[in-house]
């Protein structure tokens, strides 16, 4: 179920992004995009006891508002549909949305412009709608967490108390994150005073307070560099150069706490790798084909040997480039990459270098 849903939330994501520059009006939006979201949910736009567009809300002493759709499940309205036109931000703020929410028995409310889809309960307050939405679904950036929810959402296997217990759920963690992300950037006190009293047993002067403030922000920073770094090099089979002995038995550590991981394994470094070991593997297996990140340069080798360099990638620098060994030579022959695509200029060299190892 969540595969197809996957599959056609895509397809309506290309029909977006070909469409979109000929939408000129709300209304064309929710014709070509909006409507068609509807029927991958499973309901029958068709059918006018199930979807209900232009639907009418009394809103105090205003009659006659009209809500864009409401779609309807055993003739109760389970979802009110507000529509902005493509170009216009999906943000509730000034939205009608929180007043067709209040006079509708519907516990979901969503905002969207056809590309980004905001959804709503009321955790807060019964009846009134919450301010943030607690569920987003963005068209161009599909998550498998997103099309679980989701799929509580569509005809065939809607789901109230399991949408509840995960718009809940999302919430709160969501909350949690803002403020874990918050105490990475700048502890608190509270966070300081929680986390020292473990290990350190004299007081906390105010002197002191301060000076940890600044190690828990290093310790926070070095923790998550270091998780991320691992878990690049663990999914790619990245090895580390090791250390002399002497650094490892000297063990210094500067005045600066900076005991920062000295490289990291970038995004634009993996998918770099990633495309030589495309063009490589239509002449070897890919099981020989090995990374190892350095400071200075990611080096991608044949079988783990740093006598077989297939070639070194060189992005920390300015000016990107590649470093191949074609030519035989232990000094490679720098290829300037005006961007990572570039790599594919490269595969006669990159093949060649193959070949000269046999």
């Amino acid at each position: 179920m969540e595969a197809e849903l996957k599959l056609k939330l895509e397809q309506l994501h290309q029909r977006v992004d070909a469409l979109k520059e000929q939408i000129n009006t709300e209304e064309a939006t929710k014709n070509a995009f909006v409507m068609p979201f509807i029927q991958i949910l499973g309901y029958d736009i068709f059918n006018p006891t199930e979807v209900i567009p232009e639907f009418i809300c009394d809103i105090g002493t205003k009659k006659g508002e009209k809500v864009d759709y409401v779609i309807k499940r055993d003739d109760e309205p389970i979802l009110i549909i507000e529509c902005k036109h493509w170009k216009e931000n999906a943000d509730a703020h000034n939205s009608q949305l929180h007043r067709y929410y209040h006079v509708s028995k519907a516990r979901f409310g969503v905002l969207t412009n056809g590309h980004i889809y905001n959804f709503y309960a009321d955790l807060e307050k019964p009846n009134i709608m919450d301010e943030k939405p607690f569920f987003t679904l963005d068209l161009s950036n599909i998550k498998s967490t997103g099309l679980k929810i989701l799929e509580n959402f569509t005809r065939n296997a809607y789901n109230l108390e399991n949408i509840l217990d995960s718009a809940e759920a999302l919430k709160y963690i969501k909350a949690i994150r803002n403020e874990f992300e918050k105490e990475i950037q700048e502890p608190s006190d509270e966070m300081v005073k929680l986390l020292v009293n473990r290990f350190f047993e004299k007081h906390l002067t105010a002197h002191r307070l301060a000076a940890f403030k600044e190690y828990t922000k290093k310790a926070f920073s070095i923790s998550i560099n270091e998780s991320i770094s691992f878990r690049l090099k663990n999914a790619l089979n990245i090895n580390e150069t090791v250390p002399s002995k002497t650094d490892e038995q000297t063990g210094s550590v500067d005045a600066n706490l900076s005991e920062s991981p000295k490289f990291i394994t970038t995004e634009d470094e993996i998918e770099a790798s990633q495309i030589v070991k495309a063009i490589l593997r239509e002449h070897i297996p890919a099981s020989r084909i090995f990374f190892r990140d350095t400071q200075s340069y990611f080096g991608i080798l044949l079988d783990d040997n740093n006598r077989k360099p297939l070639c070194r990638l060189h992005f920390n620098t300015a000016n990107k480039y590649m470093e191949v060994f074609n030519n035989g030579k232990d000094n490679g022959e720098k290829k300037p990459l005006a961007s990572i695509d570039d790599i594919y200029n490269y595969k006669a060299e990159l093949v060649a270098t193959v070949n000269n190892y046999g």
